[in-house]
């Protein structure tokens, strides 16, 4: 039996900054599920988005998260909801009080059914603060072929 460590590959999309201009935010790299590594390309069938969210002062800061998919880098367009495993609007802090673990200094997951070749965090930004320390990342997991590098 193999261990699941050796078949999670983990892609920095947003690396850790400031959620910048209000409205405008952080826009993350575009992950491809069937990378070429070393002469050998891997088909991940199974993708997990997750954002990490630092500390947050304001209480009315709402934030929006949106992903995208495309067969071709060029054509990405916003994947459907029943192509996803939870929501993106629960993928982000809810407004309100702040409180530690739940609603700042967190980290949310949201999965991926579908099958296009590339991924994308394609926007993570607030309405209200800029000052929001925020990171995205790519899981691609269960590799046709493993371990992985």
């Amino acid at each position: 039996m193999r261990s699941s460590i050796y078949e999670l590959k983990r892609v920095r999309s947003i690396s850790p900054v400031a959620i910048g201009t209000t409205g405008t935010g952080q826009t993350g790299k575009i992950v491809d599920r069937r990378p070429a590594v070393g002469g050998v390309t891997y088909n991940y069938r199974r993708v997990v988005f997750e954002t990490d969210f630092g500390t947050i002062t304001a209480t009315n800061a709402a934030y929006t998260l949106v992903v995208k998919e495309g067969d071709v880098t060029s054509t990405m367009t916003s994947i459907a909801d029943a192509d996803l495993d939870g929501t993106e609007a629960a993928a982000v802090p809810a407004t309100g009080t702040r409180t530690s673990g739940t609603t700042k200094n967190v980290s949310f997951r949201l999965g991926y059914k579908g099958t296009k070749r590339y991924v994308q965090v394609f926007k993570l930004s607030s309405t209200v603060t800029a000052t929001t320390p925020v990171a995205a990342s790519v899981l691609l997991l269960e590799p046709d072929l493993a371990p992985v590098a």
